[in-house]
């Protein structure tokens, strides 16, 4: 049956995959390829395709793919860098010049009007580039973020999309239909229209790296729960269970719960216990952090959880210093309870900041890429289906919606209160971490953030000094109108 089908999509990795059957069981008809064939005959017999019928075509080019597709045509590719033919360096990764080279491909194959998609984890500038490029041919291209992992992709993700505008009323009713739903009735798809180019791969890049600062703050909790108030695994379940009840009820605590309570057949030990401590990463993090560094953006959090990842992973040299450094070690001995609901006090506050940043950095990158972004309404778009998901985000989306021109998500009137209140605690908790040995950066790190957002001066002043005394970078003065600059012969007026 030829241009029959709603979408087709190639890249048939596990997400993809999970896209696809999403699709179909909202009443979409779905073409797949895969540029490795043989995956395409795995993945139409498995029995929950087969039961599919028709409603799920197998294609074994990019021509008969396109030609199995209603006008407008909607390509979608979760492709890997294995999975495409290899193309000149002209992006900035390996897998974007696989993408680069699909899309070369698939242009003659389609006509004015027509939409690819990418919806992998793909650079912002690619998604810039490839969207002025792929309109330049009278075509339209969109750049969606989708979060989740498999369990999303399959229930329904976050979907971040962006690019080419006039696409977006052509892939609405699929996106948000396979998108989460959230809301008192789950009638509000966590899948809405970002902004233009590569709005949608930033905003899902900036989604990434919050996850990044999430997770360390997480761990860094536990690690105080288990060093310093020597918990067993069973009491550290206990308390991540209470704290999801509350302010903290999300996603990543709901998991890090249960991962407690996982034995190891084999040994009957906690599997948690038997891993490896070198975490591993995918790069996005990284790509947050080092944007933030191109558009001034002090992103301090993620940054701090992307080198906490780094030094796990050398795990051969930490175990050698361990042998050779020495600090202090012991226990905290004062009240364990009033310390864990503390150390829930400092996960908390310390989260508000990483957020701060996050949104601080989105409306640095709105300005500079000229993206009209919506604040409150991206904070929806990760209430469900990704992995970022929290209750916490509501109130997110009520201070952008009370001032959408929130400067710093510390400055609205509830995230306001809430640090102020747990102060105390997060600082002794802080404090303890660094007299008992326990290393805590990113605990540390939110808390330098905010004292630093929250002093009116900063020892800027002798750094601007430094600079003028050794490489002429003149500075200006408080004294003085801000547009004046000014420069010193340092070493002629000392003393």
């Amino acid at each position: 049956m030829s241009e029959s089908y709603d979408i087709g999509l190639m890249g048939l990795a596990v997400m993809g995959q999970n896209l696809v059957l999403n699709m179909v069981d909202h009443g979409y008809r779905v073409a797949v390829f895969n540029r490795t064939t043989s995956k395409v005959d795995e993945f139409i017999n498995l029995p929950e395709c087969k039961s599919y019928g028709d409603k799920l075509a197998a294609a074994y080019s990019l021509k008969e793919l396109v030609l199995k597709l209603k006008r407008p045509r909607k390509v979608m590719l979760m492709i890997q860098s294995k999975d495409a033919v290899p193309a000149p360096e002209i992006a900035l990764y390996p897998q974007a010049a696989a993408i680069d080279a699909v899309i070369e491909e698939l242009l003659p194959l389609l006509e004015s009007g027509d939409v690819i998609i990418d919806g992998g984890n793909t650079q912002f500038k690619d998604t810039e580039r490839r969207t002025k490029f792929v309109e330049s041919r009278g075509l339209f291209y969109i750049g969606t973020g989708v979060s989740g992992g498999e369990e999303g992709a399959r229930k329904g993700p976050s979907m971040m999309p962006g690019g080419s505008e006039k696409a977006w009323n052509i892939v609405k009713d699929i996106f948000q239909s396979i998108s989460a739903k959230v809301g008192a009735n789950k009638d509000i798809p966590c899948c809405e229209w970002v902004g233009d180019r590569g709005a949608g791969h930033y905003v899902k890049m900036v989604h990434n790296g919050i996850e990044y600062g999430d997770m360390q703050l997480i761990c860094e909790a536990y690690w105080m729960l288990k060093n310093a108030l020597n918990f067993s695994n069973d009491e550290i379940y206990q308390t991540f269970a209470e704290w999801n009840k509350g302010e903290l009820d999300s996603y990543l605590i709901d998991i890090t719960k249960d991962i407690f309570t996982v034995k190891d057949k084999e040994t009957g030990k906690y599997l948690v216990d038997l891993i490896f401590d070198a975490a591993g990463a995918k790069g996005t993090g990284k790509w947050m952090s080092q944007l933030a560094l191109d558009i001034g953006a002090p992103s301090s959090l993620v940054t701090e959880a992307v080198y906490a990842r780094c030094i796990s992973a050398i795990k051969d040299a930490r175990v050698r210093a361990a042998k050779i450094l020495k600090g202090p070690s012991g226990n905290y001995s004062g009240d364990k309870k009033a310390f864990v609901e503390q150390i829930r006090k400092a996960l908390y506050a310390s989260k508000i900041c990483s957020y701060a940043q996050g949104f601080v950095q989105l409306q640095a990158a709105g300005k500079e890429y000229g993206w009209k972004l919506q604040y409150g309404n991206i904070a929806m778009l990760w209430r469900g289906g990704c992995i970022i998901r929290a209750v916490f985000l509501e109130r997110i989306k009520e201070a952008f919606d009370a001032d959408p021109n929130l400067e710093n998500l510390l400055l609205a009137p509830y995230f306001k209160t809430v640090v102020e209140t747990a102060q105390d605690s997060w600082r002794n908790v802080v404090k303890t971490a660094v007299e008992l040995g326990i290393p805590v950066p990113a605990f540390s790190t939110a808390l330098s953030y905010y004292d630093s957002y929250r002093s009116e001066n900063l020892p800027a002043n002798l750094l601007q000094a430094q600079r003028d005394y050794f490489g002429a970078h003149t500075y200006k003065r408080i004294d003085k109108p801000n547009n004046e600059i000014f420069h010193t012969d340092w070493i002629k007026e000392k003393k």
